[in-house]
């Protein structure tokens, strides 16, 4: 086993960077596809149940998104990055001790969701605009969904422990087996077939926390196996503040970040809102594409945590900012590519989940004005997931920040001025564009290693944070 973390190891720390980045990302781009897919699937069945049902999950989804992508990106990635730099500098027992500190949180933040949502949903979701027969199906789905919330933890937990061991394959081969079984599962508890009857927007809740489920046994089975690189027990446990702290310093401050992602598309819909229940549907629908773009930059994302995490904990920092700009470029042309498809070409995605007219006018005015600039997005996405690997989150939070900032006061202005929802949509994509670049400029300003301003080339930068040290 020791041979095989070695191996691994020096991947990470030797390996020619992009090879070695594609590689990794590969698996990790097609377990992201495939649970991406997962909430599509869902979409896609619950759509046929109307405008209504549509609405419904349109509500429901940004506080979905906000749990998928706290306990999968910042708090999983804090997981990820606190055992990639234990393995890094050769702390083999700390790693092994970090699984069981990660579960303990997990188990934690679910119960939060889960009581947060179920005694507040429905405040919630009439404040974003909901009501009538909309508002009773975001109720019925948000009561489920989050009722099993510790599933979704743990499964995204045991992902982010396996990942940051350099393995991306295991996460995926579960991910997309498990999207296999959703595809006739979901149908079935949804519209029912023979004598089981339909249970409608509840029967695709059912399904996706049953994917849950089976996924969090396989994956606690491989990593208490003998092929599993860390070496978890319960015997003789014993909880460190200090071990929790490595992980919360990352995934706590992430989680800020999380939240303001979700917030800005949580109020947009309720700014959205105004303008009918249609208009939730065809905004919500559309900015499931910009949602579906969180998980394919996580696919590059997630290799991007182990490789800087690793390299940083190992010392090498000029391969780690040489790895992260390698991956934010990749990530900027896939997600602009995807962003400029859907600006001219906007009923080919909307339409596969609903042809209500209003709900397809809506969402297009979206996707063209906000879809050219989803590069920005992508790009500052790739630079928050490394920042998390060398454990230096404030900027990207800050980034996060601004974005919330600009595009609610943007969206408001743009109301209160008679723009209509073609001025909300212009301000979201101000927004992208600053979160990207402002990112951007943080980590070429030397954001990890000290103050902003510092030489800017990274041998300045390695000179400069060598000459502090001293």
């Amino acid at each position: 086993m020791g041979a095989d973390l070695d191996a691994r190891t020096r991947l990470l720390l030797e390996a020619p960077i992009a090879p070695t980045l594609l590689r990794l990302a590969a698996p990790n781009v097609l377990v992201m596809l495939a649970q991406a897919g997962v909430g599509l699937i869902e979409t896609w069945f619950v759509g046929k149940l109307g405008t209504d049902a549509l609405a419904g999950m349109a509500l429901v989804f940004p506080v979905v998104m906000l749990m998928q992508m706290t306990s999968a990106g910042a708090m999983g990635g804090g997981i990820a990055s606190a055992i990639a730099r234990a393995l890094g500098a050769r702390r083999k027992g700390d790693a092994d001790a970090l699984v069981l500190h990660a579960i303990v949180i997990a188990a934690v933040f679910a119960l939060l969701f889960t009581v947060a949502v179920l005694s507040g949903g429905r405040w919630l979701y009439a404040r974003m605009g909901g009501t009538g027969g909309a508002l009773e199906a975001a109720m019925v789905y948000s009561n489920w969904v989050f009722a099993g919330a510790v599933l979704v933890w743990l499964f995204n937990t045991l992902s982010a422990v396996i990942r940051g061991t350099g393995n991306m394959a295991v996460p995926a081969n579960v991910t997309v087996l498990g999207a296999l079984v959703l595809l006739p599962l979901s149908p079935l508890l949804i519209f029912g077939w023979g004598p089981m009857p339909g249970l409608g927007i509840a029967g695709g809740a059912i399904a996706l926390l049953a994917y849950y489920l089976v996924g969090s046994v396989v994956l606690a089975i491989y990593l208490w196996s003998p092929k599993s690189l860390l070496r978890p027990s319960f015997a003789h446990v014993r909880f460190r503040w200090a071990l929790f702290k490595d992980i919360l310093r990352v995934g706590l401050v992430g989680t800020v970040s999380t939240v303001a992602t979700n917030l800005a598309i949580g109020i947009t819909t309720a700014l959205v809102g105004g303008f009918g229940t249609a208009a939730i549907a065809g905004y919500g629908t559309a900015s499931r594409l910009e949602y579906l773009l969180v998980p394919l930059v996580f696919g590059l994302g997630a290799p991007l945590v182990a490789m800087v995490g690793t390299c940083m904990g190992a010392g090498q920092r000029e391969r780690a900012l040489q790895a992260t700009w390698i991956g934010a470029g990749m990530a900027f042309v896939m997600t602009e590519v995807i962003g400029l498809w859907a600006a001219a070409f906007p009923k080919a995605w909307l339409s596969l989940f609903n042809n209500d007219p209003a709900m397809i006018e809506a969402g297009s005015a979206y996707l063209r004005v906000v879809g050219p600039v989803y590069g920005f997005f992508g790009l500052g996405l790739a630079l928050y997931f490394a920042s998390q690997g060398a454990g230096r989150l404030l900027w990207p939070v800050l980034g996060n920040l601004a974005r919330l900032a600009v595009a609610i006061t943007g969206g408001w202005l743009a109301l209160r001025w008679g723009g209509g929802l073609s001025g909300v949509f212009l301000a979201q994509a101000v927004a992208l564009v600053i979160y990207g670049v402002l990112n951007a400029w943080a980590v070429a300003g030397g954001a990890w290693f000290g103050r902003i301003g510092w030489p800017r080339s990274t041998a300045g930068l390695l000179k400069r944070r060598s000459i502090v040290r001293v």
